[in-house]
């Protein structure tokens, strides 16, 4: 069974008496393991289609089953439940806590899941920032750190919880072509060390030249899915 499986997917917004269609009718399987990006110009629906993924946003109509659950008819809780328990998110804007330093973003989602004792977080947090890179760095906050240290902090915010699935919605769009490169030769690594799933909106050629798959979106509907 596919990690995602989507049928029919569509999305529309009502802006008074006009129907704005952002979505029509989209069938999108991803696979565990998989590097994806999809790809299409401002408008084409990829970022409608990754915040239905991540249950940030319903459907008009269609299904959508993430790893075995049809959640349609959730609950806005299960829905919220889900996504702290199977989806790791990374915004082009960090999306950090300012007031937290970088240990606290990270150990945020595991004192969320409320399943692991005070020792056992430490040690997860502590070696989850090592291996982004950020070992020293752990008592700074967001503002004390540079735009890439700050995308690392979120990538280890994302994954430490060990998630079945990380969105990634234009992860390099305030990064500078090198810490473009690391941030996604990062990301890349914890996909084939950690098996974790990554779902990328971006239109950075860096990102879709590092994907496995390419699904490119135009006026709401999958132009092209291209497997590398």
């Amino acid at each position: 069974m596919p990690l995602i499986e989507a049928r029919d997917l569509t999305r529309e917004y009502s802006h008074g008496r006009m129907t704005v269609p952002a979505l029509r009718g989209v069938d999108l399987d991803v696979e565990a393991g998989e590097f994806t990006a999809i790809a299409g110009p401002s408008g084409s629906g990829k970022t409608t289609l990754l915040n239905l993924i991540g249950c940030l946003d319903r459907p008009t109509r269609g299904r959508l089953v993430i790893d075995g659950d049809d959640v349609a008819g959730y609950k806005p809780s299960e829905l919220a439940g889900l996504r702290r328990e199977k989806i790791g998110f990374v915004f082009q804007t960090y999306n950090l806590v300012p007031v937290l330093t970088a240990y606290e973003n990270v150990e945020l989602p595991l004192v969320l899941l409320g399943r692991q004792t005070h020792s056992e977080i430490k040690d997860r947090v502590m070696s989850m920032l090592s291996e982004v890179g950020l070992a020293g760095l752990e008592n700074r906050r967001p503002m004390d750190l540079s735009g890439g240290q700050q995308q690392r902090v979120a990538i280890a915010r994302a994954l430490v919880k060990q998630p079945r699935l990380v969105l990634a919605d234009e992860p390099t769009a305030n990064l500078d072509s090198e810490n473009s490169e690391a941030i996604l030769a990062l990301m890349k690594t914890m996909n084939e060390t950690r098996g974790a799933t990554f779902l990328f909106s971006s239109h950075d050629p860096l990102v879709i030249g590092y994907a496995g798959r390419l699904v490119q979106m135009r006026d709401g509907q999958i132009a092209l899915d291209e497997r590398r």
